[in-house]
């Protein structure tokens, strides 16, 4: 779960941090989670404002972890310094999503995972997968 008051790692140290004292300290905070009803716009105006100006967000996870209009209006005042979205609450963009417009904001259409090398390796596994199969030695089985 993810709230105010989760902690989050602190890799150089391998302690543990609060997530108010990881947006106060972070240069780039990465969205790796899923979307529960917890976590559910955890990146709100409120944590936005502890970020450090000169910090960027970054989310290939779910668009329902961002408060989106906070986003844009933090953007927008340069209250951060910016952001990268693969993902958005909905999907395609709805007409007049302020994230659109909003300074210093890329959005990818959902493709993160696609890059060559990742296509490259998909690819490598499914046919290691069927020269399993054919060799009466299945892999990655699914029940």
């Amino acid at each position: 779960k993810i709230n105010s008051r989760s902690r989050a790692a602190d890799i150089a140290d391998d302690e543990w941090t609060s997530l108010e004292d990881l947006a106060a300290c972070a240069d780039i905070i990465s969205l790796h989670c899923p979307l529960t009803e917890e976590n559910k716009k955890f990146i709100d105006r409120q944590f936005l404002s502890r970020m450090k100006h000169t910090a960027f967000l970054i989310n290939t996870a779910r668009g329902g972890l961002i408060a989106e209009e906070d986003l844009a209006d933090a953007l927008n005042e340069g209250r951060i310094a910016g952001a990268g979205l693969d993902v958005l609450s909905a999907e395609p963009p709805e007409r007049g999503n302020p994230l659109l417009q909003a300074k210093n904001c890329i959005i990818t259409p959902h493709i993160a995972w696609a890059a060559k090398e990742a296509r490259a390796r998909l690819i490598k596994i499914v046919g290691e997968n069927i020269r399993g199969y054919l060799n009466g030695k299945p892999q990655n089985i699914v029940n």
